[in-house]
């Protein structure tokens, strides 16, 4: 083979032609879609600033502080298949959550986390219609921030309805938002970040007054740290109302929130598109096996749930003694309303080797986290009460 004849000589010549020849247009510009300049960007919570002296303590997304039971690090550890693909239909965990819950196993569709259950929901339920109208989905606002980003990229118009002066859903003014283009409502409870719950009674007089072709979202992430009687249980809805779809997730009571599963629960009418849509894989092997443990071995993870709701009754308490005004939460997080001032707090607990959440604007949300850490805080807000009654 001659020289000319060797196709990687003649690979290099024809890349060495391009440079001597034509120019390549390194100034092209290459651009998304049009919608991602119009979505704000999520911004997940940031880990604490090192403080010499101080233990530094991760207050800002959310996240369970006690590490996964016994049983379930076991679990993990024990995988050793994961050059395998995961069951794309997750039986087994569907199967186990089928009990748990008292519900057909064909109505539970798996992903990753309830984000991932609610991404396949969107991209099912709404977008836009051959002639490019775009539907609509209706929620609260403020609410989980991840809402208006998947909203948009599954092609639909957000309807954001204010909160409450209290952080709770205004019911009657989402119910008055939805249109004939309303596809997808959805009902944050508890919600994320201002932490109220909506009642049975609430959602029921609530899904009397929408149609019943528009598929309802009762998002429930944080439904294990409820303790107040009267709040909806989802599941029961459902059972009840066949549009309605529930959001459950194991990355906060099961402290799972690392390896991604989730899920939601509705008739076959409506699952036997969500299975369409879901993404294969979405939820690996490990993941699904530590979930399927955790569940066998809820005693012990609702003991360590009830330390954190003990907690959060302790740090309500001392914020109240505070003088703090701050609604009522069911979740395992508060909020503190500061509108303005929110990043000036959200600095001033940097300071302190604490990372929180503000929402620049609206307020601070707060996780629940370590017994110190909670107790630091309380001592910051003291602080805070005492600077800002100077100034």
């Amino acid at each position: 083979m001659t020289s000319t004849e060797n196709p990687i000589n003649e690979a290099a010549g024809q890349a060495a032609g391009t440079e001597a020849g034509a120019a390549v247009d390194n100034d092209v510009e290459i651009t998304p879609r049009s919608v991602l300049g119009r979505l704000p960007k999520y911004a997940a919570g940031k880990p604490p600033a090192a403080i010499e002296g101080l233990q530094a303590y991760k207050l800002s997304s959310n996240e369970n502080p006690l590490p996964p039971i016994p049983a379930v690090l076991e679990a993990i550890n024990a995988q050793t298949d994961i050059m395998r693909y995961p069951d794309p239909l997750s039986t087994a965990l569907r199967t186990e959550l089928a009990s748990f819950l008292d519900v057909p196993a064909d109505d539970i569709v798996t992903g990753a986390g309830s984000l991932g259950a609610l991404v396949q929901i969107l991209q099912t339920f709404a977008g836009q219609d051959d002639d490019g109208a775009a539907d609509e989905v209706v929620y609260p606002w403020r609410s989980f921030e991840a809402y208006p980003i998947m909203v948009g990229l599954a092609g639909a118009r957000s309807v954001q309805v204010p909160n409450r002066a209290d952080g709770s859903h205004d019911l009657e003014a989402m119910a008055a938002a939805v249109t004939d283009r309303t596809r997808v409502i959805l009902l944050c409870t508890p919600n994320n970040p201002t932490g109220p719950a909506l009642t049975t009674a609430q959602v029921e007089g609530f899904l009397a007054s929408v149609p019943g072709n528009v598929i309802v979202v009762i998002d429930e992430a944080y439904t294990e740290f409820v303790r107040d009687p009267e709040v909806v249980d989802g599941i029961a809805m459902y059972k009840k109302y066949p549009n309605v779809v529930v959001l459950r997730t194991f990355s906060k009571a099961h402290g799972l929130a690392g390896l991604r599963v989730g899920y939601s629960v509705s008739r076959p009418a409506i699952t036997q598109y969500l299975r369409v849509a879901a993404t294969p894989f979405a939820v690996s092997s490990i993941a699904e096996h530590a979930a399927i443990t955790s569940l066998r071995h809820y005693g012990q993870v609702k003991e360590r749930v009830q330390s954190l709701v003990d907690e959060r009754e302790r740090v309500v308490a001392g914020l109240k003694e505070l003088g703090w005004k701050i609604p009522q939460t069911q979740a395992n997080f508060v909020w503190l309303p500061l509108g303005e001032n929110a990043q000036v707090f959200a600095e001033f607990a940097g300071k302190e080797a604490l990372s929180v959440r503000a929402f620049a604007g609206d307020g601070v949300r707060v996780s629940i986290g370590e017994v110190e850490a909670n107790t630091r805080f309380l001592q910051l807000c003291a602080a805070y009460a005492k600077v800002q009654a100077v100034s």
